[in-house]
């Protein structure tokens, strides 16, 4: 399988969890890694260090990715520091526990923020240099939430991650001709902090593997959708048989 030697590819969300095991993979791959996070710069510097100790290039970029101006500052830092970006993974997420009657309206503007409009705004940052190259991978992370509801989490987890795989799909369809291709991956329960509440409570008892995922697990997803030029506008389920579709 190609490497990804000279490919420069930026994470968002990628200080901890999947989207550190994403970044790891990336940088083990060949590529250079542009690691994003919000508050937790320590976290990112961690993951920084561990692929430079590797042998690999990184840096840190903190950056709140609902913003566009912060979005773009960002892109254009990664640019000077890593060189042009070739694989965007929009990871950054969040997952509030609410109850139906305890949504509220700033709830809702919050998760559509962080788990959907980020995508279009880190997107839209990098698809200019990705048309001109006529080369890019852009892999968003959405979630079995986005087929099933979302279970004990916030409805607006759920849509915004249905938003994202109809994102997936109509940028997908407009930017094949160009090279660059668009994909989600929908993870099932993985074992980070996020899903630590569900493994406490069972829940990986109900799954076909009887377990649940690992961060490396979706990371290898990852690889496949950026080493594959023909795989695009697709939804890749990785729930260790917890939905079939």
């Amino acid at each position: 399988m190609p490497d990804l030697n000279n490919r420069v590819a930026l994470v968002t969300g990628g200080s901890r969890g999947i989207g550190k095991a994403i970044a790891l993979a990336l940088a083990g791959a060949g590529a250079a890694v542009a690691v994003n996070y919000r508050e937790r710069g320590e976290d990112a510097g961690a993951v920084v260090e561990a692929i430079v100790t590797s042998g690999g290039r990184a840096a840190a970029f903190g950056a709140d990715v609902s913003l566009r101006s912060a979005v773009q500052s960002m892109a254009d830092e990664v640019q000077e520091r890593l060189g042009p970006i070739d694989i965007l993974v929009n990871n950054a997420g969040m997952a509030a526990m609410r109850g139906l009657d305890d949504i509220t309206e700033e709830d809702f503007d919050r998760g559509i923020a962080t788990n959907l409009k980020s995508a279009f705004l880190c997107t839209q940052a990098v698809l200019p240099s990705m048309r001109r190259r006529r080369w890019g991978r852009i892999v968003n992370i959405s979630s079995i939430g986005a087929r099933v509801g979302a279970g004990s989490v916030s409805v607006v987890y759920g849509a915004a991650k249905a938003g994202l795989e109809g994102l997936t799909r109509g940028y997908a369809l407009r930017l094949a001709p160009e090279g660059v291709t668009v994909n989600a991956i929908a993870p099932g329960l993985v074992d980070t902090d996020m899903g630590k509440p569900l493994i406490e409570a069972g829940v990986p008892a109900r799954i076909p593997v009887g377990r649940a995922g690992t961060g490396d697990e979706i990371a290898q997803a990852v690889l496949l959708l950026v080493r594959n030029a023909f795989m695009t506008g697709q939804t890749i389920a990785v729930n260790g048989g917890a939905l079939f579709s």
